[in-house]
């Protein structure tokens, strides 16, 4: 699987995502025949290098002569869909530019169809969204992931006025994504790359497992004590596994029946848990209670969440994000003396490493054959 890592020590945006993709070998030739389909007048895009702190890196900029300055959210989705993109970059995009209107929506109390994206509806960011989601697909990117960002810190001023950084828009798009902020005065990450980062990221935190293919550097336009670059890693997913980032969500329970466990437990499988497991604990006042943990992929969370709250007696719950590692495996049916069974091997570095019998089928058969499980196993085990 081929991923990205982009490395936010400086934060990021949209120009510096594109021009980090564009240093790790993104063809600019080709993501200018790409953005033309927009239908926009007299865009042109540059990428020239650049050495910021003594790292050379790339400056993406898009030059245009901006016409309209104030757009509305369906001003950005017209452009978007009278173009001739892929469905997929076109769907994304919207998605991208829906995300920065509600931001701004809620941070202005208007609603969604009266917000002016002001700096955010200029030719140039549109084309930011474009570009980055088009150098994903043109890289081949099957899944990204992102470091913790840095945001900067002191205050930007905008055409609304003097904002502490993050900006509203921002921090409000980066809810419940990892941050933190530095001595280094200034805006760090814009509403764009807030956005674009946090529609496409599978996960943010540490470097996954990855062998690293290209590095590529993309430089943003102000100027800091510490190099201001975004570092993108593109690479494959470490050898014989699969990685990702998954929730945990974990809540105390010390008031329910135990017997509406097996209800729970069974509803949040249906949903989309990965594993759910209790852990007896004390818990105040000297109560026993139960720790119940839920393993689970970030776009299930919601609906867990719904499941422990209307069927559990719980009040709260934490959740935290972990990065894990996944061996690669296959179901395979397999012929012995005995019958056939259903077997899950899992491989690493291409080397078969485990390989498990379903029970099921361990249990049927010592049923047929009047053996005890533990003989059948043993007999069927010799055969693999």
């Amino acid at each position: 699987m081929r991923i990205a890592y982009f490395d936010c020590f400086s934060g990021i945006s949209g120009d510096m995502i594109t021009g980090s993709l564009l240093d790790a070998g993104l063809d600019i030739d080709e993501l200018s025949a790409e953005i033309k389909k927009l239908g926009l007048e007299a865009v042109e895009l540059k990428a020239s290098k650049i050495v910021k702190q003594h790292i050379s890196s790339t400056k993406f900029t898009v030059v245009y002569e901006e016409q309209k300055h104030h757009r509305h959210l369906s001003d950005l989705n017209e452009i978007v869909d009278n173009s001739t993109l892929d469905r997929d970059v076109k769907d994304k995009a919207k998605d991208i530019f829906l995300m920065i209107g509600r931001a701004e929506a809620k941070i202005h109390n208007m609603p969604l169809e009266k917000v002016h994206f002001h700096e955010i509806g200029a030719v140039d960011t549109i084309v930011d969204v474009v570009a980055a989601l088009t150098g994903f697909k043109k890289l081949g990117i099957e899944k990204i992931y992102c470091s913790r960002l840095n945001v900067g810190s002191g205050f930007v001023t905008f055409s609304h006025g003097k904002f502490p950084v993050p900006a509203p828009a921002t921090a409000e798009i980066l809810k419940g994504i990892p941050c933190y902020s530095t001595d280094s005065k200034g805006e760090l990450v814009t509403p764009t790359g807030a956005a674009i980062i946090a529609s496409v990221a599978a996960g943010f935190g540490d470097m996954p497992l990855m062998e690293t293919r290209s590095i590529g550097y993309g430089a943003g336009t102000k100027d800091f004590e510490h190099p201001n670059v975004l570092r993108v890693y593109l690479g494959e997913a470490g050898q014989g596994s699969i990685a990702g980032t998954i929730d945990v969500i974990e809540t105390n329970i010390d008031d329910m029946d135990p017997q509406f466990y097996d209800h729970v437990i069974d509803r949040l499988y249906q949903a989309g848990a990965l594993e759910v497991f209790l852990i007896p604990i004390q818990m105040k006042k000297n109560r026993p209670g139960i720790k119940m943990t839920v393993l689970a992929e970030p776009s299930d969370k919601d609906k867990l969440l719904d499941i422990i709250f209307r069927e559990t007696t719980s009040i709260g719950t934490r959740i935290r994000k972990e990065f894990r590692e996944i061996l690669e495996r296959e179901q395979k049916i397999i012929d012995t003396p005995l019958g056939r069974v259903q077997a899950k091997i899992s491989y690493f570095k291409g080397n078969r490493v485990n390989m498990k019998i379903e029970y099921d089928d361990l249990k049927r058969l010592a049923l047929e054959y009047g053996r005890p499980v533990k003989d059948i196993y043993s007999e069927i085990t010799r055969y693999l």
